[in-house]
């Protein structure tokens, strides 16, 4: 991914964006040649179906002087009422739209209206991500995605460009990593070997690692992760990565479920749910890359990822309904469903984080299936008591453009979790399922502690087609969303992406 401006380089085929207005397509123009957005641009864009809408892409022959053999028309949604230019979520969107429509192609040259570093950094972000592919499993040959991208901006703009794109570079090879985790199958990730992953990457990028084994988690207490990881060959981890900034002044602990597969153990998942549950550690892998990503960038501010790492299976040594877990900390839990067991992980792992008192706690997990009946597969859930963090949680979504909705904690559900032989149990009402989930994890927060709880069940796993720059399969949810809540990346340093 590099920076130019006038005269472009050659290419293969330049991209332009159109927007879309009640009098037909608008191009909207970027610093490319003018030639590409004049008379003959726009007498070929009707003819050839060109709307402007979101996530459309139609190849137009190239006008002379475009400086390229292929003009790909993008589309950038509908014009803005108030006149304003395509916000930054668009331009992702139209740039990753064009990296999967152009995969095989040498070169391409990005002419949409890249006018500020934060829409150079979108136009590049989105790029690398919609270029996105897992091939590690497949042996026949398949299209290569896009070899050289080059985002054209005007000359004023080339050295904030230059750091934009470097920005985003390290932010779509973090959260490609956890694409890559959430797709990988569970017989090659599993507790251990995620954990290797995560010391072989923390040390790479001058991160600090610590690996509790199964060995470690029963001295130290750790009966929420334990059990869940009781009925496997492969027993449980919990794993400490952290960043810390000697300028820093705020703490972040970050707790990321960590289920490499989940069969529901012996409550066990029906006939069509267990097909995807190689995703159920989709927070922990957004944790890690997270805090690689913070590090890479240089953020001024201590981040600390847990990854609660387990697999739950059945067997006869698995965790059976009715059993009593003594959590972390001490308090005790019965398990009425063993298919509720990424609270139970957590649980011990927000305990853990919470001792070293960060100034704020969020956890990430592919919780529910509740939450995603509610709110559909691209939207995840935002929980918490503090009014203040939660919002801020929220902006931090809205800032990186992952789309988030604020979700209540009714005390009137709270007593459905009481328990007649334990302090707590870890399933209450149906109803409401996912706000139940919420109250149980709030139990393991100390009340002082600003803390946020992201359900990501439905936009963590895409099972349809590609769209925009999501792919199938992982989707790298909520890493953005963590990293814009560890500061804006537009005031880390150069960070440490070559250690």
């Amino acid at each position: 991914m590099t920076v130019a401006s006038a005269p472009a380089p050659p290419a293969d085929c330049l991209v332009i964006g159109v927007a879309r207005s009640a009098e037909g397509p608008v191009p909207v123009p970027g610093a490319g040649p003018r030639e590409a957005f004049g008379a003959g641009l726009l007498a070929l864009l009707a003819p050839y179906g060109v709307t402007g809408a979101q996530d459309e892409a139609i190849r137009l022959p190239a006008p002379a002087g475009a400086g390229a053999g292929l003009v790909l028309a993008v589309g950038l949604g509908p014009v803005a009422a108030d006149g304003a230019g395509p916000d930054a979520e668009a331009l992702r969107r139209a740039a990753g739209v064009a990296a999967r429509a152009l995969a095989g192609t040498d070169r391409i040259a990005l002419a949409l209206p890249a006018t500020s570093g934060e829409a150079v950094e979108a136009v590049a972000l989105g790029t690398l991500l919609g270029a996105y592919a897992f091939t590690d499993y497949r042996t026949t040959r398949r299209t290569p995605p896009v070899r050289e991208a080059t985002v054209l901006v005007a000359p004023e703009l080339r050295t904030s460009a230059e750091d934009a794109v470097r920005r985003a570079r390290i932010l779509a090879e973090e959260l490609n990593r956890a694409r890559d985790l959430v797709n990988t199958p569970a017989n090659d990730l599993y507790p251990q070997t995620f954990a290797d992953a995560v010391v072989t990457a923390g040390h790479a990028y001058g991160a600090d690692v610590r690996v509790l084994d199964e060995h470690d988690l029963a001295a130290g207490g750790y009966g929420g992760i334990l059990g869940v990881g009781q009925g496997s060959v492969r027993p449980p981890r919990l794993v400490r990565i952290a960043h810390t900034h000697p300028e820093a002044s705020t703490t972040l602990s970050f707790v990321g479920k960590g289920i490499t597969y989940d069969s529901g153990g012996i409550s066990l998942k029906p006939v069509g749910a267990n097909e995807i549950m190689k995703r159920d550690m989709s927070g922990a892998a957004a944790v890690f890359a997270a805090v690689l990503a913070v590090a890479r960038l240089g953020l001024a501010v201590n981040v600390t990822g847990w990854l609660a790492l387990a697999e739950n299976m059945p067997s006869g040594s698995a965790l059976r309904p009715g059993d009593v877990l003594r959590m972390y900390g001490g308090r005790t839990v019965e398990v009425l469903n063993t298919d509720a067991e990424g609270r139970l992980v957590l649980a011990d792992a927000l305990v853990r984080a919470a001792e070293e008192r960060p100034d704020a706690l969020v956890d990430v997990a592919t919780l529910t299936a509740a939450t995603r009946y509610g709110l559909g597969d691209h939207v995840f859930a935002v929980m918490g008591d503090d009014d203040a963090f939660r919002e801020r949680v929220l902006a931090a979504a809205r800032a990186a453009g992952e789309p988030a909705w604020p979700m209540p904690l009714p005390p009137e559900l709270r007593p459905g979790l009481d328990s007649g032989v334990a302090d707590l149990a870890n399933f209450g009402a149906r109803m409401g399922g996912g706000l139940v989930a919420g109250l149980f994890l709030r139990e393991f927060v100390p009340p002082a502690l600003p803390w946020a709880h992201l359900d990501i069940a439905g936009p963590a796993f895409n099972e349809g087609r590609p769209y925009g720059y999501t792919p199938s399969g992982g989707t790298g949810c909520a890493v953005r969303t963590l990293v814009r809540l560890a500061g804006p990346a537009a005031t880390g340093s150069p960070g440490t992406e070559d250690r």
